[in-house]
């Protein structure tokens, strides 16, 4: 069998290239995948190929690279040993852009897809992993203000998980009002369009002068660290989850010190010990799509694209210079 995958052969150079594919074998499943979403972000940032040396990216970046983790799909065949999916089953793995692919039943992002979820929603169960994993890491109380920097996929993410959770104040920060304009639509209490350098005096507004509780940066661009610690409260959170490929030219500021705002770091489904084993990464993906399913949270009108694989090529360089005017991105490998 030959499957049609997206590969990245070099920096800024994607193809669409047909390479065979084995039956699964002992404790495997093949999914033949229906529909996948690209995380714009970092999949962007691996077409570029640039990053700092000695980083988790120039690590795992390595060409030919297979982008994508957000796949959904329907289980073709079942290999030995695995009794807890069968042929027909929908599921979502975080398999890369393929159109099948070959999964170990025992792996950590692998759940069935409940009736009710379409496809289209369950690729979002890969990144709402990230999202709720930080939002657990800030380990809010009730009442909490929070500012939301950065409002593409992931911060939409943040910023429903956020309000499902409720808090007092979620403050939406973007650059792009149509991006504001979803995060309002999804539980954002209020909205500033601008620089988060520019944010204090709306922060100071809507937090009775004391700041907020806890600050998300979710952009994965250096120059934000600076400004987020800034709209933090004394002895508040910055939550850092957007990873950005340049570490060496993010900075702190004294706020760490002088104000004693601490910094968060997290990483895909990575919790500590006794939360990690309560919460892995398929429970999260499970909640999350319990939280479609009660209307707790949506995506389905986060989507604002939708590809062939085949277009692969240009859809890589078209998301390069049209960030702002793209959101949730699917490939639909339904009429391959």
């Amino acid at each position: 069998m030959k499957s049609l995958n997206v590969v990245f052969t070099e920096p800024e150079r994607c193809e669409m290239i047909e390479e065979e594919i084995a039956d699964p074998g002992l404790g495997e499943i093949l999914v033949q995948t229906t529909v996948s979403l690209i995380s714009t972000g970092t999949e962007s940032w691996c077409y570029r190929g640039q990053f700092d040396a000695d980083t988790t990216w120039a690590r795992w970046v390595q060409y030919p690279f297979y982008p994508g983790y957000s796949n959904v799909g329907r289980v073709v065949k079942v290999g030995q040993q695995v009794s807890e999916f069968d042929e027909g089953d929908r599921v979502c793995t975080g398999a890369a852009h393929h159109q099948f692919v070959t999964v170990p039943a025992e792996t950590t992002h692998l759940v069935k897809i409940p009736d009710n979820i379409q496809d289209e929603e369950a690729t979002w169960s890969i990144l709402a992993v990230t999202t709720q994993t930080g939002v657990r890491r800030a380990e809010h109380t009730m009442g909490d203000r929070a500012v939301v920097i950065g409002l593409g996929p992931l911060g939409q993410l943040v910023t429903q998980y956020l309000r499902t959770i409720g808090l007092f104040e979620i403050l939406a920060i973007d650059t792009i009002q149509q991006r504001l304009d979803m995060a309002l639509a999804h539980g954002a209490t209020h909205g500033f369009c601008g620089s988060a350098a520019d944010a204090h005096d709306f922060v100071v507004q809507h937090t009775d002068q004391q700041m907020a509780d806890v600050v998300y940066d979710v952009t994965g661009h250096y120059a934000v660290l600076p400004m987020g610690l800034k709209l933090a409260r004394n002895f508040g959170k910055l939550m850092l989850i957007g990873d950005t490929p340049h570490p060496s030219r993010q900075h702190l500021t004294q706020d760490v010190l002088a104000r004693q705002v601490n910094i968060v770091g997290t990483h895909t489904s990575k919790l500590p010990p006794g939360k990690a084993e309560q919460w892995p990464a398929a429970r999260q993906m499970r909640l999350f799509m319990e939280y479609l399913r009660r209307g707790q949270m949506r995506v389905s009108d986060l989507i604002t694209h939708r590809f062939s694989p085949t277009e692969a090529p240009a859809v890589y360089e078209f998301l390069q210079d049209n960030r702002g005017t793209t959101m949730g991105v699917i490939f639909d490998w339904r009429d391959m």
